[in-house]
């Protein structure tokens, strides 16, 4: 995928996810087929436990994005990409002391910031609006219940994010994705 296909294919999905969560209550047809699908499979998970529905689905999404992240991407790329980029970082730990270096070192590591959001960014295409028609649904399926709490504090947001990023942790290392 080149450079400018890429990040219009992002921009695209980015304005139909901004559309579909502005339009979730104006055009009723599209909350009412999410809901249609959703409702009986993750409503009726979260029915049943509600603490251990939410973990199930998070880890379920999780594993699905891992899985699209991992098949989605070129991973000997992205990891020659994190190795060059480790190598870097080492060098500018030895220049320290001479600034001319280090301003060098630090603008070939913003070349390779671009490179790898490049390659990296390419499963956003294919998760960006489920995601966000998943958010809306769960947004709908909470809002039925009073202020209810995970563990007595978080929220379902904070539940599902905090999760996800141990969840995530764990999945990219099974998988190996760079």
């Amino acid at each position: 995928m080149d450079k400018k296909n890429g990040f219009f294919g992002i921009i695209v999905v980015m304005f139909a996810s901004m559309a579909i969560a502005s339009l979730w209550n104006v055009i009723p047809q599209i909350r009412d087929s999410i809901h249609y699908i959703l409702d009986p499979i993750l409503g009726s998970l979260l029915d049943l436990n509600l603490t251990f529905g939410m973990l199930g689905i998070t880890l379920i999404i999780t594993l699905i994005t891992t899985l699209i992240q991992k098949y989605g991407t070129d991973q000997e790329t992205l990891k020659k990409l994190k190795n060059d980029q480790k190598k870097l970082s080492d060098d500018m730990k030895q220049y320290k002391n001479q600034p001319d270096k280090i301003m060098e070192l630090n603008k070939k590591q913003f070349e390779f910031m671009g490179e790898m959001m490049k390659h990296s960014m390419r499963p956003i295409i294919y998760t960006g609006v489920p995601l966000v028609l998943l958010f809306r649904w769960f947004v709908d399926y909470f809002d039925k219940m009073a202020d209810f709490r995970f563990f007595g504090f978080l929220t379902w947001l904070w539940m599902y994010l905090i999760f996800s990023i141990i969840f995530s942790t764990i999945l990219r290392k099974v998988f190996k994705v760079a």
